[in-house]
């Protein structure tokens, strides 16, 4: 496993920035105790674990679809409603954590994209001095489909069982934690990422993290 700091680069500290922008006290000036926003996460009951407080003071987070009581399923419903039924699930375009089916949704339908990616995944193979989780070179090669092979020549057109399992499930069945085939079930966001966002506890926009 290699070092996951794209929450923290590509979503907190620049979420944290903006926010300290339009209260009117970048960094790294002092925010007073009674200056703050109330941010609304996207987290569903499915997920509810993932709900957390903020980690400072000038946040406040509110989870509003566990406050109704939705799911996922709950949500797609609603989406249904207003003809976005077809509202896919918020990802990197080179996420790791993708799987078979939404590398073939990229390749199929983006053809720039595409090419993107497999850029990207032929760009990280000797990863860089501090690649991995503690911070030091890579022992081999680094890939972004978990077959460790260049995305170019995964067998990302392989439907496995849990694949064709997790399509014949009908609206309202939960789904396969196993299910490798459709990436994470996890949502993606700021706040609910499966990669580790607790890294970032301290306000330092300007230090390293």
């Amino acid at each position: 496993m290699t070092r996951r700091q794209c929450t923290g680069e590509y979503k907190i500290k620049p979420i944290k920035k903006q926010v300290r922008a339009l209260l009117g006290y970048p960094y790294p000036a002092r925010i007073p105790r009674e200056v703050f926003v109330e941010q609304w996460v996207g987290i569903s009951t499915d997920e509810f674990h993932r709900a957390k407080d903020a980690d400072v003071k000038y946040m406040r987070n509110r989870h509003p679809l566990i406050d109704l009581g939705w799911s996922r399923t709950d949500c797609v419903r609603y989406l249904s409603s207003l003809n976005l039924a077809d509202t896919p699930k918020s990802s990197c375009l080179g996420c790791p954590f993708h799987g078979n089916s939404q590398w073939r949704h990229i390749r199929d339908t983006s053809p720039a994209e595409w090419a993107d990616v497999v850029a990207f995944d032929a760009a990280i193979r000797q990863g860089n001095a501090r690649a991995n989780a503690s911070g030091n070179p890579l022992l081999g090669e680094a890939f972004l489909h978990r077959s460790r092979v260049p995305l170019a020549d995964a067998p990302i057109d392989h439907v496995t069982a849990a694949e064709w399992a997790a399509m014949q499930q009908e609206l309202g069945d939960d789904e396969d934690p196993a299910t490798l085939e459709e990436g994470v079930t996890d949502g993606c966001s700021p706040w609910a990422c499966r990669g580790d966002a607790d890294a970032l506890t301290r306000d330092d926009f300007g230090l390293a993290t």
